[in-house]
């Protein structure tokens, strides 16, 4: 797809219709702006949805707990002596 668009007040462009759905760009939504050599490059952002194992997440969580307790635990040593 390609078109040409119009450079409004203040740099405003409006995105055809068409365009917007294709990508699932909807009103309100995001989008990342980037020049890349001599173009700009829009895209949609999309937030980054991860699938992990709910038994992987609170192993890790717990580790990061341990050590974030550890380190407390050296400054206050570090702090009483």
């Amino acid at each position: 797809m390609k078109t040409v668009l119009k450079v409004g007040r203040k740099g405003i462009v409006v995105l055809p219709k068409a365009f917007r759905e294709k990508v699932c760009i909807e009103e309100g939504g995001k989008v990342v702006l980037e020049i890349v050599g001599n173009s700009l490059v829009l895209k949609p952002l999309k937030p980054l949805v991860v699938d992990i194992d709910p038994e992987v997440l609170r192993k890790v969580i717990l580790e990061e707990k341990r050590e974030w307790e550890e380190r407390i635990d050296r400054v206050a040593r570090e702090v009483s002596s």
